[in-house]
This record gives structure tokens, C-alpha cells and sequence, in this order.
């Protein structure tokens, strides 16, 4: 893995690569599975009560209206009943909220893309924890190993700071893991319970933003090294990894942190660095192994937002429905940070699965301002 940064005019491709073949002892993804709250809702029932619990009594909701019609979501699932929410008086009843919700979300997804897996708790070597929405010591997945039953020896790495890119970027150290345990066995959970960090009584245009956008959920992903994986199993290989920091960007997303907790940072300039940059850096990855956008049959993208999406098809100059199950999750879930890449990369395993020996591209962005490409094989 190589993290490279916007630094002058891009080199010229090398002449006539050759075209990659996938590794024997590659890492094989077996399972991935998604958990969702029960509490469920449509887009234009959430609109009054956000408004409710966001803006100071008697503020226009015109503005409000408008960034929920044009998020791109129809529905979503929240962390808790939307009548709770304005009971949460401080950061730490929120915190308190998440803890609760994310060790039955963790559960209920690692259980589920184990049992997939035909694997046993007992059997996972790494599990790799990833969250922007809370914070827990000891850790959402040091209290998972002994309620699920994971062996003491388990090997844990809890992450916080990567947001929505921590989904690809914690299957991509999955991967860096597993090339040199190919024996193992990991986990990637990731967990995010956005509606916990809206801010009451705040009408910054980036927590209405996040208000209209952002969705509660987990996902699981189970991944075994080169010597686990037989040569029939049905999940795409992990091929390469790619990761990019975009300087003076640090500010674009992100949060800024203080007593009421998570106060969302969304720069609206971001589409324009995806627009100029993602691209590029994308082309130049794929030529490494020989291939173009053309070659790559499944896209399984994070879906930032309308724009953003908008700006990645653009900056490819992909055909119209290449991210069409990036924009069918935003509007089932909405944006689920971390969470959403792996919702994606599941529902497309399950309803159109990609004929073997094709190449898929897995990728997200967030905080840093960053992107993470996981080159897949099916």
C-alpha cells in the first residue's frame, strides 16, 4: 500500500503494462452483511420533527424543506424513535445512546457475515472496529469479543478519524493483514449512528445538510487469507490498494469537536476536488495493473451525496447507470458514513452477482480530505 498526495502535473503512464493476474494466495472477501435499526422512516415524515429539534422556535423551515427533498433519499433508519432525540440534553447521553445501539448493531452484523462465512467467532484471528460517531473505552470490540465468544488471543484494532472512506480503507488493511497472515481469518466491523451527532438548536447550513443526508446502521465484512480460501469460493479477491491524501484539504469534512459533541464539518467545495483530482488518481491506479475504466464491470462506490456522485461519474466519464447501486442505497439508507460501501458491496453480491473474472472497483472518501480504492476480482 502507497499513500500519494496531489503534487504537480501527474506522471506519464508507463508504455504498454501488463495486464495483472490475481495473486494465488489472495485475500478472499466470504461474507459481508449488513444490520439496520428497526426504526424506520420516510424522508418527508422526518423533515418537521429535524426541524423540530434543529432550528430555534419559529425559524423559517423553507431552507430545511428544500435540503431533504434534494438529498437523494427516500428513506432511512435511526438510531433511535425520532420523539427521543430531543431528550438527549448532552454529549454524553448521546455517547451513552451510541454505545447501547452499536454493540446490538456490532452483533447482529458480525453474527450474521460469520454465520455466512460458515465461520465461528472462535475463528477470527483480527477484527478491525471502525466508528465516527462515538466513542467507547474499552472499545465496542473488546466488549463484542466476550459477549460473542472470540478467542482472548484475538487480535483488535479499534479506528476512529477515517469517516465515511473507513469502509474501504479498513478492507484495505484487512488485506495488508492477510498477505502476510494468509492463514488468518479477519474481521472489518463498522458501525456509525449519525442521527446521534445532530446538534440541537444549530441551523448551519452543515448540520441541516447532515440532517437531510446521513443514516444509522452496521456492517460486517469477513475476509480469510491466500491458504483459508479454496478456489471456488464465491467472494471477489482483494487484488491491490490505493490510498490518497489531498493537501490544504483538512478542512473540507470533518468534525469540530466540544461539549455538545460532534459538530459536522461539510465544505461544500468538496465535489470540486472529486470533480479534479479523483479521476486522475483512479486511471493511474488501474493502469498500474494493466486496465482502464472500461475494464472495471462493477463499481461499488460510497455514496457522499447527489453532487458527489455526480462529481465521481464525471471525473471518470462513466455511463449513466455504472452508479446506479450507489444512488439505490442512498435513497434506501442514505448515507450511512463507513457503513455505506459495505451495504453496497452486499446488496450488489446478492442481486446481480458479477460474473467470475470480472474486475470490480470498491472506493469512498472522507475526512483528510481522502479516497481509498480497493481493486476487487471476481
Amino acid at each position: 500500500m502507497r499513500v500519494s498526495v496531489i503534487a504537480g502535473p501527474a506522471p506519464s503512464p508507463p508504455t504498454a503494462p501488463r495486464r495483472t493476474t490475481v495473486p494465488h494466495a489472495a485475500t478472499t472477501i466470504a461474507a459481508v452483511r449488513t444490520a439496520l435499526p428497526p426504526h424506520r422512516y420516510a424522508q418527508d415524515d422526518l423533515a418537521e420533527p429535524i426541524g423540530d429539534l434543529c432550528l430555534p422556535p419559529g425559524a423559517d423551515r423553507a431552507v430545511l424543506r428544500r435540503l431533504h427533498a434534494s438529498a437523494g433519499v427516500r428513506t432511512r433508519h435511526l438510531a433511535l424513535p425520532i420523539e427521543r432525540y430531543a431528550a438527549l440534553g448532552d454529549f454524553g447521553q448521546s455517547n451513552d445512546a451510541w454505545t447501547a445501539v452499536a454493540l446490538e448493531l456490532g452483533e447482529e452484523a458480525l453474527t450474521g457475515a460469520l454465520t455466512e462465512a460458515g465461520l465461528q467467532p472462535a475463528d477470527v484471528d483480527l477484527l478491525v472496529f471502525a466508528s465516527i460517531t462515538g466513542v467507547a473505552a474499552p472499545s465496542i470490540d473488546a466488549r463484542l469479543a466476550g459477549r460473542m465468544g472470540l478467542r482472548p488471543d484475538v487480535k483488535r484494532l479499534p479506528v476512529f478519524g477515517l469517516g465515511c472512506v473507513a469502509g474501504a480503507a479498513g478492507l484495505a488493511r484487512v488485506h495488508d493483514y492477510l498477505r502476510g497472515h494468509p492463514d488468518d481469518t479477519a474481521a472489518l466491523l463498522t458501525v456509525e449512528l449519525c442521527s446521534l451527532t445532530l446538534q440541537q438548536r444549530d441551523d448551519s447550513r452543515a448540520n441541516l445538510v447532515a440532517s437531510a443526508l446521513f443514516g444509522d446502521g452496521a456492517a460486517a465484512l469477513v475476509a480469510r487469507g491466500g491458504n483459508c480460501a479454496g478456489p471456488d469460493a464465491a467472494g471477489p479477491s482483494v487484488v491491490d490498494t490505493r490510498s490518497h491524501l489531498y493537501p490544504d484539504t483538512e478542512q473540507l469534512l470533518g468534525w469540530n469537536i466540544g461539549a455538545s459533541g460532534f459538530r459536522v464539518v461539510i465544505d461544500p467545495g468538496v465535489p470540486g476536488i472529486v470533480r479534479d483530482h479523483f479521476g486522475r488518481h483512479l486511471r493511474a491506479f488501474l493502469n498500474e495493473h494493466g486496465l482502464t475504466t472500461d475494464d472495471i464491470g462493477t463499481w461499488v462506490c460510497h455514496p457522499g451525496g447527489p453532487r458527489v456522485l455526480s462529481a465521481v461519474s464525471d471525473s471518470l466519464g462513466l455511463p449513466g447507470d455504472a452508479l446506479h447501486s450507489a444512488r439505490r442505497s442512498l435513497a434506501t439508507v442514505g448515507n450511512m458514513s463507513s457503513v455505506s460501501v459495505l451495504h453496497i458491496l452486499q446488496s450488489t453480491w446478492e442481486s446481480r452477482r458479477p460474473e467470475p473474472g470480472t474486475w470490480g472497483l470498491l472506493m469512498a472518501m472522507g475526512p483528510g480530505f481522502c479516497s481509498e480504492l480497493v481493486l476487487l476480482h471476481w
